[in-house]
């Protein structure tokens, strides 16, 4: 992978936030994606998203796969942990990242390719775990590696740019994360950064796996007439199911919003969400029924965007597990052998 690192030095005047960083701290080296590539847009959106949440960048982990997608991490958060593990396999990595440490933010980067085919199995079980996590997938629906062949979120129907029409049926990573119980899900558009901000905002703050399906066309092999992922066809079939902004709760909350037009979702962490609704039917806390609105839009030929669900008080894989409050990589020797009378009290309970 080729690495070309930006200049450290910057103009005194950048803006700063309350941790004393500018937006160059959260930047990493510079792309090498294609000219106009949306995965960038995604990459920009991240870090406005840390900058503004006052992240320190030694708390988050990255972990990616591989695809024009999984080479995207280098591009943010330079200065944070990162891993770029084998094609399908970044949930697996990043589930046991998570199990040994729980204090760190976990920014899992993916594609249509990675999590969708070689890892669907993958994306399935983190998923439905819950392991902690923003999971964040560049959906172009193409293989833009080895040259534009249809991906497996391929829309059927849709057309390559050599004319090929896709015969195969889509897999919708969204409507899959709902079903398998992902307690945060979300649409957006890579061209979209007021709507994809603070959604990767309210994403990394969600306690639980928090899955973002992210439209990004892809420049070289899937922008053209015919393909619904170019982003002509997506900003002209983008049907939003609400506004969003994200109000942390580090900050003094004002919403200046119409009577009965906010929904405000509260976070395990006490943060707030909120949403300026446009369908007054549409319910974020109904699985059921957003699993039913994405297919009737999609019928339509509509993508839907913006916060398709989110679970109130929502519990992570450490949870589940019942493990220790301190990380599992800072335990001592006394903490993981605690003698022989625990052991036997163990094993009488198992009788």
């Amino acid at each position: 992978m080729t690495y070309i690192a930006k200049p450290k030095f910057h103009h005194p005047g950048l803006p700063k936030n309350a941790l004393g960083y500018t937006h160059r701290d959260y930047e990493g080296a510079i792309s090498t994606l294609c000219a106009g590539c949306g995965h960038d847009s995604i990459t920009g959106a991240i870090i406005t998203a840390c900058f503004e949440l006052d992240i320190e960048p030694h708390r988050v982990a990255k972990i990616s796969g591989i695809g024009c997608s999984s080479k995207t991490p280098t591009y943010f958060l330079g200065n944070s942990h990162g891993f770029n593990s084998v094609h399908g396999r970044m949930p697996s990595v990043l589930t046991g990242a998570n199990l040994a440490n729980r204090d760190l933010i976990y920014l899992g980067v993916s594609g249509d390719g990675d999590s969708a085919s070689i890892g669907f199995g993958q994306f399935a079980h983190a998923i439905r775990r819950h392991v902690n996590m923003v999971y964040i997938v560049e959906n172009n629906g193409v293989y833009g590696l080895t040259k534009g062949q249809f991906s497996a979120t391929a829309d059927r129907g849709s057309k390559s740019k050599r004319g090929v029409i896709n015969t195969d049926n889509s897999i919708d990573l969204a409507a899959t994360a709902l079903q398998l119980g992902a307690t945060f899900v979300a649409r957006s558009f890579s061209g979209d950064k007021a709507q994809l901000v603070p959604i990767i905002k309210a994403a990394i703050e969600h306690q639980g796996a928090a899955f973002l399906d992210v439209i990004s066309p892809c420049v070289a092999f899937n922008n053209h007439t015919g393909s619904t992922k170019s982003f002509d066809y997506v900003r002209e079939h983008n049907e939003a199911v609400n506004r969003l902004d994200f109000i942390s709760s580090r900050m003094p909350i004002t919403i200046d919003y119409a009577a009965g037009t906010v929904e405000v979702v509260e976070q395990h962490d006490g943060s707030k969400l909120a949403l300026r609704k446009l369908a007054a039917d549409y319910d974020i806390h109904d699985r059921t029924a957003a699993l039913g609105f994405m297919q009737h839009h999609s019928a339509k030929g509509q993508i839907v965007t913006g916060l398709l669900y989110v679970e109130p008080g929502a519990e992570d894989l450490h949870a589940h597990l019942q493990t220790v409050e301190a990380p599992l990589n800072a335990l001592v020797e006394k903490d993981l052998c605690p003698g022989s009378s625990v052991l036997e009290k163990i094993n009488a309970g198992l009788r």
